[in-house]
């Protein structure tokens, strides 16, 4: 058996604040109106009944939203069947002659080439920006005139469950609210966080390298220093100020009229600012979270939390929650009180690994010490948009030079972050086609192994997500950094619709059998309950190549056996499972 090949055996089968939400709303939300009560005094303190104010007058704009709160889903939210894809609104360039709009184009390639296999979409921001490819928001309640409007958007979620991005921890120095800022407008004015110039930002975790605080020239002639965790051009917000998160609310309540059926929220680890320490993951930004989710469940939008914490695996599952709020008084017992699904930060580090240096020996101990907490779901994906991190494999793997080494030498770019000791590897910047086979390997080869480093991410116990480019297994776009300046870049490429169609319709190109491999293994793990996200999963920590994990119960269960390397092993299946049928 070689990394190629992939086999599954199946058996025969807070301190409570003295104050309350007006008596309606509190009746309509039940728990969870108490448990916002609850998180807004903690947050907000003095402020608690501002803030109560300004999300109950947020709440009144959306009519449609209050006439039918109060039906929060009892069904499991999400099964094996579910899947998810990652793309941008214009991931698809035109051919000559193509009039649709971007949204349109993709819409179409999606209901041609991926028919049924993603119950989820999540559409990456598309709105008015000005810089990091979306990320950098001018106007959260627009669609951008260059991909379409919101009928394409609303178009797109016909026949499947979309996912909208809020991007909150900061919004473009070239937006609407910046400009009032500038200006002094109320309440814009108090929207974004300023430090003195000198400000002392040594215990300040940092994702970059660039400097946190950058000077600007308001419109009354004053200096102030900016909040720029991500770049000059993404100012972060002052969530300290409850307008800032009512405003957040009435934005999520228009998506949720809009269509968005899961909020990703971008970014959040750095949300909350206190002078003195690291600035990630403060209680606070906790509290925002959770009272997101007590706004999103109580009244009842049908709508899953997701979290985006490019962090240690520990950290990452926090996000969860389950933890008491300082001087709140909370027990912290309520496990499944913040996000509705996390990212599995560390899989993506640890599936390549394996499958760079043929170990799969840290992803197999990871696989069978990890303990999701109850109600939890993860999100497994192994690219994105983004590169793939590598601190959330620190204290995983041993050694993460042979991986940066790995990547480098099949044509990938490493990003650094700012640390005391001086910049450190922080991404991965590769196409993952190129990334999980060796260099010189052919088209057939390239293909199988990414399709087997998939099984991995179909086998665990959550939703597998797929971005784009790996769906049509493409390769590094070796020009995009030098292009856009930046090093995620090669992993952007927009490849036009005639040439991607002509290569999906070569049956032996690695477009093609990514697409048909990718599609089998979805719809293989469709068919199978013990991929529920809720089945039990036990993993067999082992040294060598080959990785296994059995998802369900004994009446029915599920072998997934992967070989990451390109040389065949000899595997011994794990008791029982011996005259299993294979598929």
């Amino acid at each position: 058996m070689i990394y190629m090949n992939f086999s599954i055996y199946a058996f025969a089968s807070l301190r409570k604040a003295a104050y309350t939400l007006p008596m309606e709303i509190t009746e309509s939300m039940g728990k969870h109106g108490d448990r916002l009560r609850t998180l807004l005094g903690f947050i907000y303190g003095d402020r608690a009944q501002e803030a109560e104010r300004l999300i109950i007058e947020v709440i009144g704009r959306h009519p449609d939203i209050v006439r039918r709160r109060g039906a929060e889903p009892h069904e499991p939210r999400f099964s094996e069947r579910d899947a998810l894809l990652i793309a941008y609104g214009d991931m698809i360039a035109p051919a000559p002659g193509d009039g649709r709009s971007s949204l349109a184009r993709l819409e179409a390639f999606i209901d041609e080439r991926m028919p049924g296999l993603f119950s989820y979409l999540h559409v990456l921001p598309f709105f008015p920006y000005s810089s990091d490819d979306g990320f950098s928001v001018m106007d959260y309640r627009a669609v951008d005139p260059a991909l379409g409007d919101w009928n394409d958007i609303q178009a797109l979620g016909r026949g499947r469950r979309l996912a909208f991005d809020l991007v909150l921890n900061h919004a473009s120095a070239k937006g609407v609210w910046f400009e009032a800022f500038k200006a002094g407008r109320s309440p814009y004015d108090r929207f974004f966080v300023t430090r003195p110039l000198d400000y002392d930002a040594s215990s300040v975790l940092r994702p970059r390298t660039h400097p946190l605080i950058t000077p600007m020239t308001l419109d009354d002639g004053r200096t102030v220093g900016l909040w720029t965790t991500f770049s000059a051009d993404q100012v972060d917000l002052e969530f300290s100020e409850p307008a800032v998160f009512a405003e957040f609310i009435d934005i999520i309540l228009g998506y949720a009229e809009r269509g968005a059926r899961m909020l990703r929220l971008d970014a959040i680890a750095y949300l909350w600012k206190r002078d003195g320490t690291s600035c990630a993951h403060l209680p606070e930004t906790h509290a925002v979270v959770r009272a997101v989710r007590a706004v999103v469940d109580g009244l009842g939008l049908g709508m899953a939390v997701l979290t985006e914490t490019n962090v240690p695996h520990e950290e990452n599952l926090s996000y969860f929650g389950g933890f008491p709020l300082i001087g709140s008084g909370s027990g912290g017992d309520d496990s499944g009180d913040e996000a509705h699904m996390v990212y599995n930060f560390s899989l993506p580090p640890l599936v390549l690994h394996a499958f760079a240096t043929g170990d799969a020996g840290p992803l197999s101990s990871w696989a069978a010490s990890l303990r999701v907490p109850p109600g939890g779901v993860m999100l497994n994906f192994l690219a994105s948009h983004d590169g793939v991190g590598v601190t959330p494999a620190r204290g995983l793997v041993d050694d993460l030079g042979p991986l940066v080494r790995a990547v480098r030498e099949r044509g990938g770019l490493v990003s650094y972050k700012a640390t005391q000791d001086g910049p450190a590897p922080y991404e991965l910047n590769v196409s993952w086609a190129d990334a999980v086979a060796a260099p010189g390997a052919d088209e057939s080869e390239r293909a199988a192994a990414l399709v087997a480093s998939y099984a991995i991410a179909c086998a665990m116990d959550g939703v597998p997500a797929v971005y784009f480019h790996s769906a049509i297994g493409s390769r590094n776009w070796t020009g995009g950094p030098a292009l856009l300046g930046h090093n995620r870049a090669i992993n952007r490429e927009r490849p036009r619709l005639d040439e991607l169609e002509a290569a999906l319709d070569s049956p032996a190109s690695t477009r093609a059998l990514a697409l048909a491999g990718l599609s089998s293994l979805l719809r293989e793990r469709a068919l199978r309950p013990a991929f529920s996200p809720t089945s039990p999963r036990r993993g067999y920590p082992a040294q060598g190549p080959v990785f296994i994990v059995e998802r369900g119960t004994a009446d029915e269960a599920t072998l997934a056996v992967v070989n990451c390397s390109r040389r065949e092993a000899p595997v011994a299946l794990p008791s029982g499972w011996a005259g299993a049928e294979a598929f």
